[in-house]
């Protein structure tokens, strides 16, 4: 039983009303984020299967990977697709203190040239988040939740989650990642098709 919901409570949307949860529209409007990478194969896999719907995401990266693998991240760009900031060495919040953590993201900056954050594990410090805020980033989070690395679920338990709960301006997670390449290469095809065949469209998110 997973404790953490596919679909992100209202009410913790109440209680961190200074994080960017979903987009409210009443267009047929969705904006898919890709977390973790740049990971050689995954990425570029995603990016194929995204200009096959005509589909634009944004991918918070890691600045490690990106500092391994530019000419992925390059792809990214080149792509036409939104990058963001997710640490460099993908910390969670809760376990490191906040200037540690602050510098974490200020080295990954180095690398990635975004004010779009998100925070691996969906983890952070009300001290974190206000400092980050600060710097003038956006804190993304997200409506929906794949689930793509949990190997708990199926592939079509994966997708169905996903069709499921997401909604016109809602932000869906994947993950460009090892850990998450089974679930995620089985249902992104599929989620890009279901909903293209309903008239939406894949944005990135744009500030």
């Amino acid at each position: 039983m997973k404790l953490i919901p596919t679909k992100t409570p209202t009410v913790v949307k109440k209680m961190f009303p200074n994080y960017i949860w979903n987009f409210p529209t009443d267009d047929k409007i969705l904006y898919l984020t890709f977390d973790d990478g740049p990971t050689p194969e995954i990425t570029n896999w995603t990016l194929d299967i995204l200009n096959s719907f005509n589909a634009k995401a944004t991918f918070f990266c890691i600045g490690n990977n990106v500092d391994k693998h530019p000419d992925i991240f390059k792809n990214i760009l080149d792509n036409g697709h939104r990058i963001g900031n997710h640490t460099h060495h993908h910390l969670k919040g809760w376990n490191v203190k906040t200037k540690p953590y602050l510098n974490d993201i200020e080295i990954a900056s180095n690398f990635i040239n975004s004010n779009l954050f998100r925070p691996p594990y969906g983890k952070l410090k009300t001290k974190q988040a206000k400092a980050i805020i600060q710097l003038k980033y956006k804190i993304i989070m997200w409506d929906v939740l794949s689930f793509d690395w949990d190997h708990t679920i199926t592939n079509e338990q994966c997708y169905n989650g996903v069709i499921s709960k997401a909604k016109n301006g809602s932000i869906i997670v994947f993950h460009d990642s090892i850990k998450a390449e089974n679930n995620m290469k089985y249902t992104l095809p599929k989620v890009l098709k279901y909903f293209s065949e309903k008239g939406y469209q894949f944005k990135s998110i744009d500030f």
